[in-house]
């Protein structure tokens, strides 16, 4: 039996919490998390999709406020790591060195040097450090690739990705709207997407990117052109600068030369293909979201089970390269090449 440890209990920290709850060869034997009215705050609706909402159980889970405390006592095999980005190096590290394996949340940290230092980190202890990049393993996203790869339907010649939502107002003295400490929207929300361009098409030789902004100067709007070969087109645009009204909102359209593949949460059905000929269709896809499909292959990895190999630190840390990139090309108003 595997135990659980969860570091952060905000949304993301009840998503995990919540999900490994489904996996019957774990159990979560702690929580860590500097707020002292924990319980209490559980009770509160919190984030922008579903899957984190309504009362949680805590009985017979040790609660505690500090890391290293939990590490010693409560003895976890393993952690989720859902604190603010600014913290995921450090406390990765921590863990990592007590030899408990880390679930870290995207992105992986704030900058490519701090990637490095996880992944050194993770080296030396010989445990698991995985990245949280959902979007990987969500079932249309998955599927879309897979049918891709086959060349079933001819090469990709344009692919566009769209993510929008509102200004995530209900972290913790709204730590996501300050990219010291979250990365922005670029590292927070667009990385989501950056990460699966990457994925689908491999490392980018460079971005132009354009951007739009608060008064107060703050990135809330970005649209990125990735250069993935001058065979094809990809477009990913990403915000958080909806008004509260609007929701939630992700999709891709994937065009190739004999099929069109389309994802909206808006639509229905949300996921179809689109041939040249015949009908449309929507295929099967995997059981479960892409955090559950996250959790169980972490779940496997660290058993030692075989795996399909979805993700990589290296990947995961080129994730947060092109965004640097971005920024820059949106403050320089120029194409960066990656190198």
């Amino acid at each position: 039996m595997l135990r659980i440890g969860i570091v952060g209990f905000g949304f993301m920290g009840r998503m995990h919490f919540r999900h490994w709850k489904l996996l019957p060869e774990a159990r979560i034997v702690a929580i860590c998390d500097a707020n002292p009215n924990i319980r209490e705050d559980t009770k509160k609706a919190v984030g922008n999709i579903e899957g984190a909402e309504g009362d949680i159980d805590l009985t017979g889970i040790e609660l505690f406020r500090d890391l290293d405390e939990m590490l010693a006592k409560a003895k976890p095999d393993a952690i989720s790591l859902t604190l603010p980005t600014y913290l995921h190096a450090t406390c990765s590290e921590k863990a990592l060195a007590a030899g408990v394996h880390v679930l870290c949340e995207k992105p992986m940290a704030l900058t490519v040097e701090d990637c490095d230092r996880m992944i050194q980190a993770a080296r030396k202890s010989g445990k698991v450090l995985q990245i949280g990049h959902c979007v990987r393993f969500w079932p249309e996203y998955a599927k879309a690739k897979e049918i891709v790869d086959s060349g079933q339907y001819g090469r990709v010649v344009a692919a566009m990705f769209q993510r929008l939502g509102a200004p995530p107002a209900w972290s913790v003295d709204n730590w996501f709207l300050d990219e010291k400490r979250s990365g922005g929207v670029a590292l927070d929300l667009h990385i989501h997407d950056t990460d699966y361009v990457q994925y689908l098409f491999g490392m980018p030789k460079g971005v132009c990117s354009h951007g739009a902004k608060t008064k107060a100067g703050q990135l809330i709007h970005i649209v990125t052109t990735y250069d993935c070969g001058e065979d094809k087109l990809v477009i990913a645009e990403g915000g958080w600068g909806m008004t509260t009204g609007f929701g939630f909102e992700m999709s891709f359209n994937l065009i190739l030369e004999q099929a069109t593949i389309v994802y909206d949460l808006t639509r229905k059905p949300m996921f179809r293909v689109c041939p040249a000929a015949g009908e449309a269709f929507t295929p099967p896809v995997p059981e479960g979201d892409g955090y559950v499909r996250e959790i169980e292959h972490f779940a496997r990895t660290i058993q030692g089970r075989p795996v399909e190999e979805i993700l990589t630190l290296e990947q995961s840390r080129n994730s947060v390269r092109i965004v640097e990139a971005e920024k820059k090309s949106i403050y320089r108003k120029e194409k960066i090449m990656i190198h």
